[in-house]
C-alpha cells in the first residue's frame, strides 16, 4: 500500500496537537510527515512516534510534493489552502472558507463519504456543533426524511482554541481565590481575550462587552447576522443542508458557549416525514459507527460532557418522542469538540483516501 507524505498546518494548535495524538493513536501510514505553523511558532520542536520534527513556517512552496494536507484551521486557509492544491495536495480543511463552496465537498465520514472522491483539491470539515449533530440525524434520517430541525448548543471553551480553555481555566482560579474574573493576559497592545469580544469579532465599531465564561452562559457564538441568528447558528443551518443532500430541511439552532472545556452538547427535536419509533431510532443508533448509545433514565445513564471528552465516539442518549406531535423525536448528543468536532473527522477522511488509495 502506497503511503503519502503528509502536512500539518497549525501543528502547534490545539487542533493540531490533537492531529498529532491521533495519527500515533490509529497509526495512520504516512512516508512523509511535515509540521508548518506561523513564523512565530516555526523552530517549535514537536515528537511525533518517537521522532522530533522541527516546525517550519508555512508558505506555499511547503506544499512541494505533499499528497495530503491537514489544515487545522484558520483565515490562513483562505491563502494557502488553494496553494496546497496548486501543488497536487488534497487539503482537508478545519475553517469556514470553503464548506459552502458548492466546488467543495463537505464531509462527515460516517455520514456522506461517498462526497469525498468529489473534491478538486479541497475537502472541508464542517462545523464542530454541525459534526456532532450529523451523527444523531443520520440514523434517523435514513429511517424517514428529515423535515425540521430545532436544535440548543451547549458549547465548550475549546471551541475557541487553545485561548478558551486558558481562559476558563485562569477565571475558575481567580473566582475560587475571590478575584474578579479578567482577559487572559496577553503581550502589551494586543487585543483583550476575553467572551465574547476575543472569540466572536463584534463589528468594527461596537463597544466590547467583557462576558466572563467562567460559572455564566453565553448565548452568543460569532457575530450576529441581520436576522439576529448568530453566524455560529447559521452554520448549522447551511452545513446540515448540504451534507444531508437536502436544502428543504429546516433547522432553527441556538448556540450557547458554556463553562465546560472540551466536549459541546446538543439538545435536538427533530421532525420526520413520518413516525418512527424510539425502539426503531434506538437501533439504528446502536449499529451506527461512531455513536454509542446512552439511554436509561431509570439509571440515570445518559452521555455528559465531562466523560465523552477525550473520546473518539459521540454519545446519544435521552431519546424520546415529541410529546404532541408523532412525527416528532427528541434526542440528546455529547462529543469531544476537539476530537469528532475538528481533527478525528479530518483525519478519517484522509483515513478514507489511503483506504481507496486515491491521494
Amino acid at each position: 500500500m502506497k503511503k503519502p507524505n503528509v502536512a500539518i498546518l497549525g501543528a502547534t494548535g490545539a487542533v493540531g496537537a490533537e492531529f498529532i495524538t491521533l495519527i500515533e493513536e490509529r497509526n495512520f501510514p504516512y512516508e512523509n510527515l511535515k509540521l508548518l505553523a506561523s513564523a512565530r511558532s516555526a523552530g517549535t520542536e514537536l515528537t511525533v512516534n518517537g521522532k522530533t520534527y522541527v516546525v517550519e513556517e508555512a508558505k506555499p512552496e511547503s506544499f512541494e510534493n505533499i499528497d495530503i494536507a491537514l489544515f487545522a484551521g484558520g483565515s490562513i486557509s483562505k491563502t494557502l489552502a488553494p496553494e496546497a492544491a496548486k501543488r497536487g495536495a488534497i487539503v482537508i480543511d478545519n475553517s469556514s472558507a470553503f464548506r459552502m463552496d458548492p466546488e467543495v465537498p463537505l464531509v462527515v465520514p460516517e455520514v456522506n463519504p461517498e462526497d469525498i472522491l468529489k473534491h478538486k483539491g479541497i475537502i472541508a470539515n464542517p462545523n464542530c456543533s454541525t459534526i456532532i449533530m450529523s451523527l444523531g440525524l443520520k440514523p434517523l434520517h435514513d429511517i424517514s426524511p428529515i423535515k425540521r430541525i430545532v436544535v440548543s448548543t451547549y458549547q465548550a471553551v475549546s471551541g475557541a482554541g487553545k485561548e478558551g480553555i486558558e481562559e476558563l481555566e485562569n477565571q475558575v482560579k481567580q473566582y475560587t481565590a475571590g478575584e474578579e474574573m479578567t482577559a487572559n493576559l496577553l503581550p502589551t497592545g494586543s487585543a483583550p481575550k476575553h467572551y465574547p469580544v476575543a472569540f466572536n469579532l463584534l463589528p468594527t465599531g461596537s463597544a466590547p462587552k467583557h462576558y466572563p465564561v467562567a460559572f455564566n452562559l453565553l448565548p452568543q457564538i460569532d457575530v450576529f447576522l441581520d436576522n439576529d441568528y448568530t453566524k455560529e447558528e447559521m452554520k448549522m443551518v447551511n452545513e446540515t443542508q448540504k451534507i444531508l443532500h437536502d436544502d428543504t430541511i429546516q433547522v432553527v439552532p441556538t448556540t450557547v458557549r458554556v463553562p465546560v472545556y472540551r466536549s459541546h452538547s446538543e439538545s435536538v427535536l427533530v421532525e420526520t416525514a413520518e413516525p418512527v419509533s424510539v425502539e426503531a431510532f434506538k437501533a439504528a443508533c446502536e449499529k451506527f459507527p461512531g455513536l454509542q448509545v446512552k439511554d436509561n433514565p431509570a439509571e440515570q445513564i445518559y452521555p455528559m460532557p465531562l466523560y465523552t471528552s477525550n473520546q473518539n465516539d459521540c454519545e446519544i442518549g435521552r431519546i424520546r418522542k415529541d410529546l404532541y406531535n408523532d412525527k416528532g423525536m427528541n434526542f440528546w448528543i455529547v462529543g469531544d469538540q476537539i476530537r469528532k468536532g475538528a481533527a478525528l473527522n479530518a483525519l478519517q477522511i484522509a483515513e478514507y483516501l489511503v483506504e481507496k488509495q486515491a491521494f
